[in-house]
């Protein structure tokens, strides 16, 4: 299977969350490891857990799985414990593939630089637009900030 099916999947599974998790944006998250589907989520109702940490715990050993993100994970958790980013490099994840980067300030491509930082491969731009549309009110509301 291919990376835009995984990253199809991600939008899939993120969509069944829109509306239901407060502020954030919803977002999917899949986590493929030699070839398989081990680990699937959404932000969740009220906007945590994210995405990325229910589909790291649900995966189990995600070294050197990729992971598909239809949004750049965080960098920071304002509410204490590791941002999405932190956990994906302590879980051994080899490869993001990522839709679109995080407009807020509290991501906005720290999320990026600090897995590449830590050696994992990162990809950005699969299936962008859809991943766009998907939020249009999260992008809106921090894209406009910064014009």
């Amino acid at each position: 299977m291919s990376d835009t099916f995984h990253m199809q999947r991600a939008l899939a599974i993120a969509a069944t969350g829109l509306g239901r998790t407060g502020e954030n944006p919803c977002v999917g998250c899949t986590i493929v490891r030699d070839g398989v589907i081990v680990g699937e989520a959404r932000t969740a109702d009220t906007g945590r857990p994210h995405a990325e940490e229910q589909a790291l715990a649900q995966a189990g050993d995600a070294r050197g799985a990729t992971a598909y993100v239809t949004l750049e994970p965080c960098a920071k958790r304002t509410s204490g414990g590791a941002s999405c980013s932190d956990l994906l490099i302590a879980a051994g994840i080899a490869r993001v593939v990522i839709a679109i980067r995080d407009p807020h300030p509290f991501a906005a491509g720290i999320g990026i630089e600090r897995l590449r930082a830590a050696g994992v491969q990162v990809d950005v731009g699969l299936l962008e637009e859809e991943a766009r549309a998907q939020n249009a009110d999260f992008f809106a509301k921090y894209e406009a900030k910064d014009r």
